[in-house]
């Protein structure tokens, strides 16, 4: 933006320039031989004061050397508050004058040292340490108080009260400052000079000259440690704020702990770096854009490495080019932000530059951060965005709903803009578990329990029609990508999703024979891309498939049906929905989304997932609170009509989803609809509850295991497929060997082998 003013070719070189709603003093200290620290200088103090007199608009403060000393909106207030004092008691100078004030030239002699500290304090205390000033006037009327009550010669006393009265104008004059306010229960003991009360009160965001994002560095004070932990080169510290229930996320990334040698390293190799903006082509495949851009950047640094005779190991210039592409082609802090392995989401929330980014944490819920991005961070945000997903960003089209894939992790975006926005653009992040979530995972979480397991397990085999519903948060697409991974290697499966966040490719690299769709977002008035509902139809002529929705919101939902009653009997379908209870479903279906009442009746099973909080409110855990089957005979309304039949639901008391007596005994359609089409269990209830109960056990006994040997990675994927792979072989083998599926010799030679299995990772 074209700057206003520009002063000064000294060290405090200024321009004021316009960044969104800020207007900005940037003063130029690179000449100085110190930090530019206003609470801890006096002539920074006072050359700032002399500049916000100049500058009446300022609503920030800006230093720059190595690092910008960035004083926000409110602390500039505070500073321009006392510049505005100085630039009144120096407009009112003449008038400060004894001679002007009825004092008795017979007087003048004795008034003329007082009114020289007087001036010392007005036009020089005041705006180098206006704490100071405000303590020496007290001073000062405590004296002339004292000499006012010794006083004999009524002339005199008469001129004394002048005087004091003109100190009580000025005093209250600084009395009305917000510092002097926030100052007063330090200022006891206070020596002028001393500027230690100034950190209670100014205190800037340091951070390097490179980045637009700020960064809180500073711990907070009084706040109590909850944790602290590490992941790559990053800090975290978690916060109780004093008088808050709010806890703070306080980050400490690589880049703010480098030294001034290569931080200058940096700043030069982004300089030149930045000569060249990507093209909206290199973003079509951001991956290979990055890797460009790393290659370039890490001959570069190595460049300047050898040129200033430094001496870098290459695991520091590595970690120096991580940073750059990160602050060129990447997403800064942010992508700091969703390397963190507990980050869950990540709500950023305009006007940019005023609040800082919250988030939700694995451990401690929601948190508000250390970090304050900025407009113009935002605003390249966007453009990068609207560059990665082909996917309009503007007036016409003011929400873009994408994916992001980053090098160390996965991520949904929303972004929301003008008009839909009037103060900006905002920001929602959804980080996706590094790698697929499984039921073992979320037994361990007690999301699900072990039989809710089996049973989930036994309705995905038998190739049954599935919604998993839910409110936002409450793990929908993570429990469908756990279902995923129970769905046998040798079935196919295509997915449709408007915003990729299935595990498609973590399936994939785990053998799975999976075929990902991307369709245009319902959010999107005019797209290239193929709709959600012709997506789905185009699935039936793709051969025999699971097919999984990653979400249906629109006019898929009829395609959707339209695929569960070709594919009922063929292979799993499923998907995720909002709904927090199986008629909450049901209403969102046919009243919203205007599907037939008896399309519906092609869903056989709704999954529900909720939160649950604490009674005191400050704690929430995700849960299966109902899975519930979905009858048939019914014909206008499936809640009067006993449509719907829960086979296990949530008891708040234990914590755990419980098995109904409608599951216990034997009354569940479906199951017995699954049954009806394997010769060992058709008409045998016994046989079918005693192969759930032998699917429980096998999940139950796998966290049990991992627990004990504390090999949590056992209930990961990789490790639950081969644990599903061996207990479908040991099944077949069991059945082929003693003509059943005998649950107590399956179970047997499946602990066997999981035995052999740990063994075999001892050893390696």
């Amino acid at each position: 933006m074209p700057h206003r003013k520009k002063k000064e070719k000294g060290i405090f070189s200024h321009r004021v320039v316009q960044e969104g709603e800020d207007r900005t003093l940037r003063i130029d200290c690179s000449k100085c031989n110190f930090l530019p620290s206003i609470e801890d200088n006096a002539l920074v103090m006072s050359k700032t004061i002399e500049l916000l007199v100049e500058n009446k608009s300022v609503t920030k403060i800006v230093f720059y050397q190595q690092r910008d000393f960035v004083y926000e909106y409110e602390q500039t207030r505070i500073l321009m508050q006392v510049a505005n004092v100085y630039d009144n008691l120096v407009r009112e100078k003449n008038l400060l004058n004894h001679q002007n004030l009825g004092f008795s030239k017979r007087y003048t002699k004795g008034f003329n040292q007082r009114f020289s500290e007087l001036h010392n304090i007005n036009y020089n205390l005041i705006k180098s340490d206006p704490i100071g000033a405000y303590v020496e006037l007290k001073r000062l009327l405590r004296r002339e108080k004292s000499a006012l009550e010794a006083e004999i010669d009524p002339t005199y006393a008469q001129s004394l009260k002048r005087y004091i009265a003109l100190l009580n104008s000025i005093l209250k004059m600084l009395e009305n400052l917000t510092l002097i306010k926030l100052a007063k229960p330090y200022i006891a003991g206070y020596h002028p000079g001393d500027r230690s009360v100034y950190h209670r009160i100014i205190n800037p965001v340091i951070k390097p000259d490179f980045m637009f994002t700020r960064l809180m560095a500073k711990y907070p004070e009084d706040a109590e440690e909850l944790d602290t932990y590490r992941f790559g080169n990053s800090e975290v510290m978690i916060f109780r704020l004093p008088g808050s229930i709010q806890y703070l996320y306080h980050l400490v990334p690589p880049e703010f702990q480098l030294s001034e040698e290569k931080y200058e390293i940096l700043d030069s190799a982004r300089s030149i770096i930045a000569e060249h903006k990507p093209k909206k082509s290199e973003f079509v495949d951001p991956e290979r854009m990055r890797q460009v851009f790393y290659n370039v950047g890490k001959d570069l640094i190595e460049e300047l490495v050898t040129s200033r005779s430094l001496s870098l190991r290459s695991k520091e210039i590595d970690e120096l080019t991580r940073i750059l592409v990160r602050y060129t082609v990447g997403f800064g802090l942010i992508e700091v932000l969703l390397s963190d392995p507990k980050v869950q989401d990540i709500t950023i929330n305009s006007p940019m530059g005023r609040v800082p980014v919250f988030i939700v944490h694995q451990d401690f819920d929601d948190c508000v951060t250390n970090i304050i991005p900025s407009r113009p961070e935002s605003d390249s945000w966007a453009s990068k965005l609207r560059m990665i997903s082909g996917r309009p960003l503007d007036e016409a089209n003011p929400i873009l709903d994408t994916e992001l894939e980053l090098p160390d992790a996965r991520a949904r975006v929303a972004v929301i803009a003008p008009p839909l926005n009037p103060s900006g653009l905002a920001y929602a992040l959804r980080r996706h578990r590094d790698k697929p979530w499984t039921l073992p995972l979320f037994i361990h979480n007690r999301m699900v329990s072990p039989l809710g397991a089996g049973v989930l397990s036994f309705l995905i085999d038998g190739s049954r029609t599935m919604l998993v519903a839910g409110t936002r948060s409450a793990g929908k697409t993570s429990l469908l990508g756990s279902l995923m991974v129970e769905i046998m290697r040798k079935y196919r499966i295509i997915t449709v999703e408007d915003t990729l966040e299935l595990p498609t490719t973590a399936l994939r690299k785990l053998g799975y024979n999976i075929q990902p769709m991307k369709v245009a977002s319902a959010m999107t008035k005019s797209s290239s891309e193929v709709s959600a509902d012709e997506g789905i139809r185009t699935t039936l002529r793709m051969g025999d498939s699971c097919l999984i929705v990653g979400e249906v919101r629109s006019t898929e939902a009829a395609a959707l049906y339209e695929a569960m009653r070709v594919g009922a009997l063929a292979n799993v379908v499923a998907g995720t929905i909002h709904g927090d209870s199986p008629y909450g479903v049901y209403d969102r279906v046919v009243n919203d989304l205007k599907v037939p009442k008896t399309s519906f009746k092609a869903t056989d099973i709704v999954v529900v997932a909720n939160p649950i909080k604490s009674a005191d409110g400050m704690h929430k855990w995700r849960r299966v609170t109902q899975i519930t089957e979905v009858r048939k005979h019914w014909e206008n309304d499936p809640l009067l009509e006993h449509g719907f039949v829960d086979l296990l639901k949530y008891d708040s008391r234990k914590d755990k989803l419980v098995p109904t007596d409608d599951l216990i005994n034997g009354e569940s359609k479906v199951l017995k609809s699954i049954a009806g089409n394997v010769k060992e269990w058709a008409g045998n209830w016994d046989a079918v509850w005693d192969n759930i109960l032998l699917r429980a056990d096998i999940k139950k006994t796998l966290v049990e295991y991992a627990v004990k040997t504390n090999n949590m990675s056992m209930l990961e994927a990789p490790f639950v497929i081969k644990s599903n792979d061996e207990f479908h072989m040991l099944s077949d083998q069991v059945k082929e060997e003693v003509g059943n599926i005998d649950s107590k010799i399956v179970l047997s030679k499946w602990v066997n082998w999981l035995k052999s299995e740990i063994k075999k990772q001892d050893l390696q």
